[in-house]
């Protein structure tokens, strides 16, 4: 019998146009019966890694990590391996031409890295800016890019040059719904470069460090992230953080350890072992968690929201609204569970920073 992971483009193809038979339009609905639609999507391929079991075929991912950590290079790297075997298309809204270059130049030697030649570098061409209707142009300009050099797989670095305003949910979920159209349009393959507000050595990394509205998140079907080792700036490590298509391979407990080398002109992660998130936190001392919760006090008492907190300090908006309702219960007398009743500070067993409760 043959599998779905056997099936050629022709039977894709073939797959596809038989689903279609079952399909019933009502206006921007598509439905089927449940078995039909089974059916069909047996027929189809299953998606394949393109790179580790971080990103797969057909996804719409994102790559994160606060600044200065090497997320651009860690980017191309995941580009040049994917050009081995597939077109990709990598818009680089980062560096010049010449910036580029010289990542990418021995110093001593001033040979060039060679890249693949199925690998296509794009630029935002400051001659040709189109502010009118900025965000739908550039989504326009990237469709023809990648149809023009055959490109099923796009790399965007980064996301806030495409969407000014992916901060406001209703804008970032309208953006992120025309990405999510060009994947199903075209089948393609994109991954997103974002960056995370400034964070803490001592934090084990969420999906609240995520810089922009969280609608942005629940679109991506994957999402990994990029954080700095407490233990040697030089380490960095990367972590798994939103699954759809296969497992949940590098979690806290696995993560990926890379060391930033740079060999015969080509600047990169150098794998060095897989390791567990916390050995790479820094150990929060007692003072830092006092000093930590006072800040949430003074940032409350100054009128700002939860959410304008929790970006601030580094936490979820539930944790933030935790430690000011504690605060209040406290002060008020009447001490809530989990926090001591001599010094107002969380006893051991239910710290409020412990990575369980990020």
């Amino acid at each position: 019998m043959e599998t779905t992971d056997s099936l050629n483009p022709i039977d894709a193809i073939t797959a596809t146009v038989e689903g279609n038979a079952h399909t019933n339009t009502v206006g921007m609905l598509a439905i089927k019966k449940v078995n039909d639609s089974l059916q069909d999507a047996s027929k189809m391929p299953n998606p394949v890694p393109l790179f580790l079991e971080l990103w797969y075929q057909g996804e719409v991912s994102c790559l994160f990590s606060d600044s200065n950590l090497g997320k651009s290079l860690y980017a191309v790297q995941i580009a040049e391996i994917i050009a081995k075997n597939h077109s990709i298309l990598y818009l680089d809204c980062e560096l010049s031409e010449k910036q580029f270059q010289l990542r990418y130049t021995d110093e001593v030697t001033g040979l060039l890295h060679q890249f693949p030649e199925r690998m296509y570098r794009a630029e935002i061409d400051n001659m040709h800016l189109d502010l009118k209707d900025y965000e739908d142009r550039i989504l326009q300009n990237i469709e023809a890019a990648a149809l023009q050099f055959h490109c099923t797989i796009i790399i965007i670095d980064n996301l806030t040059y495409l969407c000014n305003s992916s901060d406001k949910g209703v804008d970032a979920g309208l953006f992120m719904m025309k990405l999510m159209q060009l994947k199903k349009k075209h089948g393609w393959s994109i991954l997103i470069i974002a960056h995370t507000p400034k964070r803490s050595l001592s934090s084990p990394i969420t999906q609240n460090d995520l810089a922009g509205s969280k609608k942005l998140y629940n679109f991506f079907d994957s999402v990994f992230a990029i954080g700095k080792s407490a233990k040697d700036e030089r380490l960095r490590y990367v972590k798994q953080l939103k699954v759809r298509a296969g497992a949940f391979r590098y979690d806290s407990d696995n993560v990926i350890v890379y060391e930033i080398e740079k060999t015969d002109g080509f600047t990169h992660f150098e794998f060095k072992e897989y390791s567990t998130e916390r050995e790479h936190l820094r150990e929060q001392k007692e003072t830092e968690t006092l000093n930590r919760v006072e800040n949430i006090i003074q940032l409350s008492r100054q009128g700002k929201s939860y959410r304008e907190i929790a970006q601030e300090v580094g936490l979820s908006k539930s944790m933030v609204a935790k430690i000011i309702k504690q605060n209040e219960a406290s002060t008020a007398g009447n001490p809530v569970d989990g926090v001591d009743t001599v010094d107002k500070v969380d006893t051991p067993d239910n710290n409020l920073f412990t990575p369980e409760n990020e």
